[in-house]
């Protein structure tokens, strides 16, 4: 009976030991997510303000949403479709053309900088030479 509990302690030192070595690589991506969350957010801010919003919107769960709504110039009931799955991955993409376009950018640069990679994107509309040209809807 002994036999049973020595194998049964192996197998748990077994896993724990492949647990603690994927450790690192785990808490390495958690790292570098937390710090491009940041990057996100501070770059942002600093493009609210640019366009002339208060920049602590950027924080805000879906206030960050309805203000980069009302950035393009789009009735805030855009936010209601976020709640349908897939139209909300259009109406995104959607808002971060026309947020390219309010800055000057083109479509390229709403695609890939601000709707793929926002942590490029947003950073580049606050320090960069980018300026909120207003709304392309009027």
């Amino acid at each position: 009976m002994q036999s049973h509990h020595v194998i049964v302690l192996v197998d748990h030192l077994v896993l724990a030991d492949q647990v603690a070595s994927n450790g690192g690589a785990q808490t390495a991506v958690q790292v570098i997510g937390f710090l491009l969350g940041i990057l996100t957010i501070v770059g942002m801010w600093i493009t609210f303000r640019k366009a002339g919003r208060h920049g602590w919107a950027a924080i805000i769960p879906i206030y960050n949403l309805y203000t980069l709504i009302k950035i393009t110039g789009r009735s805030g009931w855009w936010l209601l479709l976020f709640i349908i799955p897939l139209v909300n991955i259009v109406v995104y993409l959607v808002i971060m053309l026309d947020i390219a376009a309010a800055f000057g950018k083109g479509t390229l640069f709403g695609i890939f900088g601000l709707w793929l990679f926002p942590f490029v994107g947003f950073p580049i509309l606050g320090w960069g030479q980018s300026r909120f040209e207003g709304t392309p809807l009027f």
